[in-house]
């Protein structure tokens, strides 16, 4: 059973979610999506894309949809990309970038090094 204060959802003490000892408010935190603000030089749309479409997965359970909602499932991953956006667009600047790159700048960075070699 869920409380709602002031339009934000929280879930009572005795309720709170953890995991693997995490504090309750890093408990939900999905460790697979990076961190895109901040970042040098800003975050493509693909990787914007790739994060919300990372999120829909983690929330759906859903990692290959099939025809039967693919269709839903798409235009989710296109609004949490759009609003995704937005959101990094508003925000201030970050005073120190990110301690990781997103996949798709590990993936260029790999294929960089061995076309190098």
């Amino acid at each position: 059973m869920r409380a709602a204060y002031a339009g934000v959802v929280r879930w009572p003490a005795s309720a709170e979610p953890r995991i693997r000892g995490r504090p309750p408010s890093l408990a939900g935190m999905c460790r697979n999506i990076t961190t895109l603000r901040g970042l040098e030089p800003p975050a493509t749309e693909a990787e914007v894309e790739a994060a919300a479409r990372q999120f829909v997965r983690k929330i759906s359970g859903i990692t290959h949809p099939n025809a039967k909602v693919e269709e839903r499932f798409e235009q989710a991953v296109a609004e949490i990309a759009h609003i995704s956006a937005h959101l990094l667009d508003d925000l201030p600047p970050r005073k120190q970038p990110p301690k990781n790159d997103p996949p798709l700048r590990r993936i260029a960075a790999r294929r960089e090094a061995s076309v190098s070699d």
